[in-house]
């Protein structure tokens, strides 16, 4: 019979083996959750623009899975709808975004909203009117429910499109664009919103990772478990008869 102090070490070495590899096998499976979560929260912002007709409609709702999506629009300015956004940050400073609608497809016809760029105060250097090609980011409505202190003033705290809608005469897409391009004297706005990752996502990745920790966990428990009742037997047999 081997010596008790040998198959103490034996035990040691094969339980250390065993929760290594179990917890190797748990990380390397929630990098893979990490992994496949980062992938669908893909940045969208560089893939080449599209137009407008080819993400969503007038009347569609916001295609979640389209967050930051560049697109092409063509349209007239509704410069009568113009609109600023507070508490906009760009670099240190906080300011406002401009928000002029433009009518996709001419006069008439369903708008969206356009940041048209950032600055300090709630001003538009240069009215925008007439007909306008742009690029921008597709960006969802916000709902942050912050409160409008003021109703009557053309500052609103959220790019909310039941607050827009009130300004023009027409109907307005269920999104905004922030405009690749900032208009004239104005710096380019920030992208505020990117899509979203969903919550079961990669789930089983995390499930393999925790199963292989608790196996780890239940590796360790039993060598505890034989340690303590092998010195137990130990002392018993090193007791005086």
């Amino acid at each position: 019979m081997r010596p008790p102090h040998v198959r103490i070490v034996g035990a040691t070495v094969l339980a250390a083996v065993l929760v290594g590899v179990a917890g190797w096998l748990g990380w390397w499976q929630l990098e893979a959750w990490q992994a496949r979560r980062d992938a669908e929260a893909r940045d969208l912002t560089a893939l080449t623009p599209v137009g407008i007709e080819e993400v969503m409609g007038p009347d569609d709702p916001f295609p979640g899975d389209q967050v930051g999506r560049p697109v092409e629009v063509s349209g007239e300015w509704l410069p009568e709808g113009t609109f600023f956004v507070s508490d906009r940050v760009v670099g240190d400073e906080q300011g406002y975004w401009a928000v002029v609608p433009l009518a996709v497809g001419g006069a008439g016809e369903p708008a969206i909203p356009v940041v048209v760029g950032w600055s300090t105060e709630p001003v538009l250097p240069e009215p925008l009117a007439g007909e306008a090609e742009l690029t921008g980011w597709l960006q969802p409505p916000e709902g942050t429910g912050a409160v409008d202190d003021d109703p009557d003033d053309d500052v609103v705290p959220q790019l909310r499109i039941a607050d827009a809608v009130q300004r023009v005469d027409v109907d307005l897409y269920g999104a905004y664009l922030v405009a690749r391009d900032p208009a004239q004297d104005l710096t380019a706005a920030g992208l505020d919103q990117l899509p979203e990752v969903g919550t079961f996502t990669a789930l089983k990745n995390l499930l393999y990772a925790a199963e292989w920790w608790i196996f780890g966990a239940f590796a360790a428990f039993i060598w505890w478990r034989w340690i303590r009742d092998q010195r137990a037997v130990d002392r018993v047999g090193d007791s005086p008869s």
